[in-house]
Order: structure tokens, then sequence, then C-alpha cells
């Protein structure tokens, strides 16, 4: 249990520390802990050689653009493990996550425990920020196995004095349907999903739901009786429509419908929906994950606030640092003004210009 032993107090510590930090500072840490020749971490020793410049040298954030986008194949090839910098005690104990692998195979890092622990704080932030309550009853109906969001059944349970169902599923293979036109079979799998789902609320005393946007959905057209019975629902992943928001909203009455956008590699805390223009803003879980909104045909441009781009995403862990990731979203910059020293991002959606990529019951 990677967060046992954490109080609410240590939380809100963490939380207080991490929002205070200066991002200059915390990029030049990160740099150079990843980038030490006796300590750092092997991948990034061997992409140093073949730099024109010392990135020991970097000095504040907006120059880990100097670094160009990261190729996310390198992930699907190397071993976890070349990323975590030398200075963490070998051998290495703990899981490693994979992605959805929906543009091709998996890409896989590994999570050492603070980097855990960084995740489930933020997450109860939220949960908090939200209004849901400690010491209540979720079900998880998110992707398991592999897939990182399936942890929150531990974070949940941990961090939030919960009690935690969870239902069985591979978001691999309804893709995998979907791109091979096997669209009964893909519709077979979904009631699969539900059915899951449905024996849970309708035989157990359930407040809460944490689930993707699509499969809520799904649930909401299927069962609205069972998802009215709900005192809120949380829903995590990549896209959800102003649209999909609304029917979710009206299905729930008065229950809570809290937000998270991410991926295995970083994730950003829902902000309350701005009316009346439904702008659904996001803030990402700072500073070990920030988020910029670029231009889509130069990703060292960044778009004016208010202005849609691509999603370009970094991670500064202290023990993962993968910069300069370009998202398949797309996304509204977002100005957080003084309530977060970071941008956020608002109404993300699949890129404009990205074709060919099955999200299934994301």
């Amino acid at each position: 249990m990677t967060t046992e032993g954490l109080s609410a107090r240590d939380c809100e510590r963490l939380m207080d520390g991490w929002l205070n930090t200066d991002l200059d500072d915390w990029t030049r840490s990160v740099v150079r802990r990843h980038f030490d020749p006796e300590s750092g971490s092997p991948y990034w020793l061997r992409r140093a050689a073949e730099l024109p410049f010392d990135p020991r040298d970097i000095t504040w954030y907006e120059q880990l653009a100097d670094l160009g986008p990261f190729d996310l194949d390198v992930l699907r090839h190397c071993d976890p493990a070349d990323f975590v910098p030398r200075a963490v005690k070998r051998p290495l104990n703990g899981r490693i996550w994979d992605t959805g692998g929906t543009s091709g195979a998996p890409c896989r890092v590994f999570y050492t425990r603070d980097m855990l622990v960084h995740r489930g704080v933020w997450r109860r932030w939220s949960f908090t920020t939200e209004g849901f309550e400690p010491h209540r009853t979720w079900l998880q109906a998110t992707p398991t196995g592999p897939h990182l969001i399936g942890n929150g059944v531990w974070e949940t349970g941990e961090l939030y004095a919960a009690r935690v169902y969870a239902i069985d599923m591979d978001p691999r293979w309804v893709k995998r349907l979907i791109a091979g036109g096997r669209l009964e079979q893909a519709r077979e799998y979904t009631d699969h999903l539900l059915d899951q789902i449905t024996i849970v609320l309708s035989t157990r005393p359930v407040d809460y739901i944490n689930t993707t946007p699509a499969l809520m959905l799904a649930l909401v057209r299927r069962e609205p009786e069972l998802v009215a019975q709900l005192a809120g629902v949380r829903l995590s992943g990549t896209h959800l429509t102003p649209a999909a928001y609304r029917e979710i909203r009206k299905a729930l009455g008065d229950g809570l419908v809290g937000r998270s956008y991410g991926n295995t590699f970083g994730n950003a805390a829902g902000l309350p929906v701005e009316q009346p223009d439904d702008l659904m803003p996001y803030v990402p879980n700072f500073p070990q994950v920030t988020h910029a909104v670029v231009d889509k045909t130069d990703q060292r441009t960044i778009v004016p606030y208010g202005a849609v781009g691509r999603v370009r995403l970094t991670v500064l862990h202290q023990d993962l640092f993968l910069p300069n990731i370009l998202e398949r979203d797309e996304a509204v910059r977002y100005d957080t003004g003084d309530r977060f020293p970071v941008d956020g991002v608002a109404n993300v959606r699949p890129l404009q210009t990205a074709v060919g990529n099955v999200e299934g019951i994301y």
C-alpha cells in the first residue's frame, strides 16, 4: 500500500509545499538529478552525449523546450529502469505501468513510491475540493491490470478512508474490436462492463462511482434509476465534452460530478465548470506535472490565453523526467490567475489533426 500511513495533515503539508514551489528551482533540481554523471538516469546520460549543449546548464523551466519533443517510442522499447536515476537504490522494486496502447505498442514507466504518493495526494485534494466525503463507499469502474488509473482503488481506500468495489476492464480489447470494425462485439463488451457495474449498484449501497466519461454516459442511458441514486460520480481519463457533462450532471440530480484529465504520465485536477460558456478547466498536478498549450505547428510557441492549441505535457518528478510530450489532445489555454502557480487547460478534446486513433471506452 504505497500511501499507507499518510495522515490528512501529512497530505495538506505536501500540497502546501508543492503549490509554493518555485518552478525554475524545481526544474534545475530535477534536471541536475537526472543528468548527474555519477547518479543520474541511464537514458538521460546517454541522451546528454547527443545534445549540442550541457543540459545541466538549464536554469529555468522555459529552457526545457531546447530538449525538443520527447519521442514516446523510446518508452516502448527501453527498460523503464533506465529512466530512474541511479540515486534510487537498486535493484528497483515496485510497479511498472502501461499506457493504453492507442497509437501502437504500450509505453511503460516505473513509478517509485514518491511518485505514487504525489499522484494520490493530489487526487485526495481533488476529492476534498469537489465535495466528496471520506468514509464512503465507492465503485471503481476503470481500466485495471497494468493501467495506473486502477491504482485509484488503493488511493481512495487509503487516503480517503473509503471502501471500494471494482470491476474488470481491459481497454485494449475494446479498442481492438473497434479498430477491426467488430462493432457488435464492442457493444457486447460494453454491455459486459455495464453488467458488472449494475450488479454492484443494484445489490450494494454505493455512494460514489469513479469511471470514464464514455462508460458513465452508457450507464446513464441504460440505468438512469441506478445513476439517480448515487451521491456523486468522478470522471477520469481524457475527453469529456460539455454536452456529455450536462447529460451526466442532469442524471445525477443534486449529486456531485468531479473530473480529472490525464494519463499514465501525469494528471490534472478538475476546477469548477464556468458558465455560461461551459468552460471545463483543469490544473496540472504541480510541480511534477505541467501543461502548456502550444501552436499545432510549432511546439515552442505557447498560444494566448483563451486560444486553442496542442497540449504539451512535461513530467518533472525527481525519479522520472519526460519533457515536452506532445499529446494527442488539444485544449484551451486557461489562466488560473492567483489561485495556482501554473497554467491550466480547459475543454480538452482529441487533436483535430489526429487520425486513426481509437479511444474506445475512454
